[in-house]
């Protein structure tokens, strides 16, 4: 696949801008994207052309959000976007724990990982991609920039030392609800290892609080310890009474939409569609493509 230069471009720039955020060396960072420090270095200096191949390119490009079809949607400050803003920072400020329950498609997921971009040593890890233990221990290793290959047992403890070297990191655990019991007693492990030195919050929809009750009432091991680990409530954003979760609805729909619709039908019309099926920021995006 022949890549274009302003491609090249955009991907070399959105890796320098991160760069900043994240307190590990150049080596470290470098790893995170699979590339050596040499080469990071020559792209620092501006250099593009014959360092690394079109699936590198590609491979970093896909791990920083960077679309071929250049993307239009715009983030909007709703009131999801704007608590799990404070919830990170204030994990991070206090190494404290947290656990973000609440339903599909309200904007969790985007939201973190947009906010994660603007924090330094802040970290994103989407736990449906890797849920046994070792894909999620070596996903998370790989995620701060350490070797994640060889002895599994070496890898965790160099995860669990790194960690408490970084200054006040923070991690986001986005859908934790789909890890293999083994994988949620290492989360354990490292919240242990790092006890007051990071910041935690965990994220997900009623698997994962479902998943955390039935483990409790089932005094299933690990699952009381992690749960008092992480504050020993479910924060939710979506209100429960009808009335109060129709208005948070309609506000989160139509920031959205006004924001991004750029089609001929008003946005009201689409709020009304979305909230008629009871249907989610997702579903909305559909429509406002099929209006445009």
């Amino acid at each position: 696949m022949e890549l274009s230069l302003a491609y090249k471009q955009q991907v070399r720039t959105a890796l320098l801008e991160r760069r900043p955020n994240f307190g590990g060396t150049d080596g470290q960072f470098a790893k995170i994207y699979g590339i050596s420090g040499a080469v990071f270095s020559r792209l620092n200096k501006g250099e593009i052309e014959n360092i690394i191949s079109a699936s590198q390119w590609l491979q970093i490009g896909r791990e920083l959000g960077i679309n071929l079809k250049k993307s239009t949607w715009k983030v909007v400050r709703t009131k999801v976007y704007t608590e799990i803003e404070s919830s990170i920072q204030f994990c991070q400020q206090y190494a404290r724990s947290m656990v973000l329950v609440d339903a599909c498609g309200i904007g969790k997921t985007f939201s973190a990982k947009n906010i994660v971009k603007t924090m330094r040593n802040a970290f994103y890890i989407d736990c449906s991609q890797a849920k046994s233990k070792q894909l999620f221990v070596r996903h998370f290793a790989k995620t701060l920039g350490i070797d994640n290959k060889g002895k599994y047992i070496d890898v965790k403890e160099n995860l669990k030392y790194y960690i408490n070297q970084l200054e006040s990191p923070v991690f986001i655990l986005d859908e934790v609800g789909d890890l293999e019991y083994t994988a949620f007693l290492e989360l354990k492990e490292l919240w242990n290892s790092a006890d007051g030195a990071a910041g935690w919050l965990m994220m997900g929809a009623d698997g994962l609080r479902n998943k955390i009750q039935k483990g409790i009432n089932n005094k299933k091991v690990g699952f009381a310890e992690i749960f008092s680990r992480f504050s020993d409530e479910f924060i939710q954003l979506t209100p429960n009474g009808v009335d109060d979760k129709r208005a948070f609805y309609n506000e989160l729909l139509t920031q959205v939409a006004t924001a991004n619709h750029t089609g001929t039908q008003p946005v009201e019309t689409l709020v009304k569609q979305c909230l008629k099926k009871e249907a989610t920021l997702r579903h909305l995006e559909t429509l406002i493509k099929i209006s445009a």
